[in-house]
């Protein structure tokens, strides 16, 4: 493992991203994966397709390869790109009085905003659609060509936004704007070859079991009306704390605002919803508001 390493400093962050901490000594790859529990195969080619190897989509493993890409997104939505963020803000003029500067940040928030939709749509419906197919599974409304089809890189923006910043913004000795630059371009590498190792690995690994489950003539087709939960049931699914974060947003309140109200971290507000969404299904704050409505949590006056 140590010697994969010493090629390739970007290997780090695919180690953070299957759960495998540093401090590994000596051991071998095959050690390192079976101690945290990472299917190996799956890790080699994932290290391959980042080193410009000759890589196999084959040998996957789907539920290895999803942790690897919701992690990925925890890395980019939770910390990279709000750190970017933070770093910009301070690198240039961001009180108000500099247009150019409110456009930049703007210009960055509004990105960040459609990578976030991007990573939900894949953590919500793609990966659960491909749990699915793990138990013999298909869906007559969905499949990974679909999505394969839809599936844009979302790396493009940050380098205009470096040749933005770089063409119009004047600065002069600001090593705070060199260093945000720098890991602008080094994030947009990375989300680049995020994305594309979802259309190699990922799309074409999917794409096989599909074809095996037609193959085998054993498909079972989910019913969405089959599959649904009362309303009732989802409700007593949801913690008192999610319960909170649903009657903040039907009051107009935004991630910031409910995390002051209830005394927690953006961070985890951002959490909350995700579980909620991931629990109720539903993903718009419209649809919120009126599953609280139905479930009394709050009343028609009381929305925003």
């Amino acid at each position: 493992m140590r010697d994969l390493l010493k090629n390739s400093s970007v290997l780090i962050l695919v180690m953070g991203r299957f759960g495998i901490s540093l401090g590994f000594g000596d051991k071998s790859v095959r050690e390192v994966c079976r101690i945290h529990n990472v299917n190996e195969n799956t890790f080699l080619e994932v290290v391959n397709f980042v080193s410009d190897k000759n890589y196999n989509y084959e040998s996957i493993s789907l539920p290895s390869l999803i942790g690897y890409l919701k992690q990925a997104h925890e890395y980019y939505l939770d910390f990279n790109l709000p750190n970017i963020r933070r770093k910009l803000i301070e690198a240039i003029d961001c009180s108000g009085k500099d247009e150019l500067a409110m456009l930049i940040l703007k210009f960055y928030d509004e990105y960040v905003a459609e990578v976030r939709k991007h990573m939900e749509y894949e953590n919500e419906v793609v990966f659960s659609y491909v749990e699915q197919l793990s138990g013999g599974f298909l869906s007559r409304n969905f499949s990974i060509s679909a999505f394969a089809g839809k599936h844009a890189p979302i790396g493009y923006k940050l380098k205009e936004l470096k040749d933005i910043i770089i063409r119009y913004y004047p600065e002069k000795n600001n090593y705070q704007l060199n260093q945000v630059l720098l890991e602008i371009i080094l994030s947009e590498q990375d989300l680049t070859s995020h994305c594309m190792i979802e259309d190699k690995l990922f799309v074409p690994a999917v794409r096989l079991v599909e074809q095996q489950l037609k193959k085998n003539g054993q498909i079972l087709y989910t019913d969405e009306s089959d599959n649904e939960i009362a309303d009732k049931d989802k409700l007593e699914v949801l913690s008192d704390r999610e319960k909170d974060v649903i009657i903040c947003v039907t009051k107009g309140m935004n991630n910031k605002e409910i995390a002051d109200y209830l005394f927690l971290s953006v961070h985890t507000v951002a959490t909350h919803r995700r579980n909620i969404s991931n629990k109720l299904q539903i993903h718009t704050t419209a649809g919120l508001i009126i599953y609280a409505i139905a479930n009394k949590l709050v009343n028609i006056e009381d929305v925003q």
